[in-house]
């Protein structure tokens, strides 16, 4: 009877017991940990022990201020050449025409995306990338089977850096950022995916 009760009792060990067990039938997770600000070195791999303890998330803006910039100026424009077309300043446009619904439910998506470019941050922890967007995009490293850095160098304000990755099972997102540290830690993450996924 105390063995059919044991399950139960420890049933928290058992779990991990299973997940430990399901992890060893497929390919070993992916592991790295995220660069600190103001520690003067890359973030060396976490040893056994320290592995339980989760490094510091690293978190910055996912576009750059003259990109957020740029981004205010065009919609800004779209925004008063829509104005101007409710108002019927412009020749030939008719304010009360079906069409111009089409127009502000474009303004109204070019809103939207403009306020996510201005406030979204990007995520790096020895666990997962996240970025706030429309949807907040999520992608556990331990799963990671590719990554590619897109970057233009000396064209980062007008061609913002992301970070394109795929899982094992197929799946991709791909994560803005805006900070030196971070496109530092993409670059060192998608070296360090390479070589693991390539041992295997």
């Amino acid at each position: 009877m105390s063995a059919a009760l044991a399950p139960s009792i420890n049933g928290k060990s058992t779990s991990q017991s299973m997940q430990a067990a399901l992890a060893s039938l497929g390919p070993p997770p992916f592991q790295f940990t995220p660069s600190q600000r103001g520690s003067g070195s890359q973030a060396a791999p976490a040893s056994p022990a320290a592995q339980s303890v989760p490094a510091p998330a690293l978190r910055c803006a996912a576009f750059s201020l003259p990109f957020k910039l740029l981004a205010t100026v065009l919609v800004g424009g779209a925004m008063l050449w829509l104005v101007l077309l409710f108002t019927g300043s412009i020749a030939g446009a008719n304010p009360r025409s079906s069409s111009m619904l089409w127009f502000a439910a474009a303004m109204l998506l070019m809103l939207t995306t403009w306020w996510y470019i201005v406030t979204g941050t990007t995520t790096l922890s020895s666990e997962a990338l996240q970025q706030s967007w429309v949807w907040n995009k999520k992608m556990e490293l331990r799963e990671l089977a590719y990554g590619k850095l897109i970057r233009v160098r000396g064209l980062d304000w007008l061609i913002a850096p992301r970070l394109y990755v795929r899982t094992l099972m197929g799946k991709f997102a791909v994560f803005y950022a805006a900070d030196a540290l971070m496109l530092s830690d993409f670059e060192r993450l998608v070296k360090e995916l390479a070589a693991f996924r390539k041992m295997r």
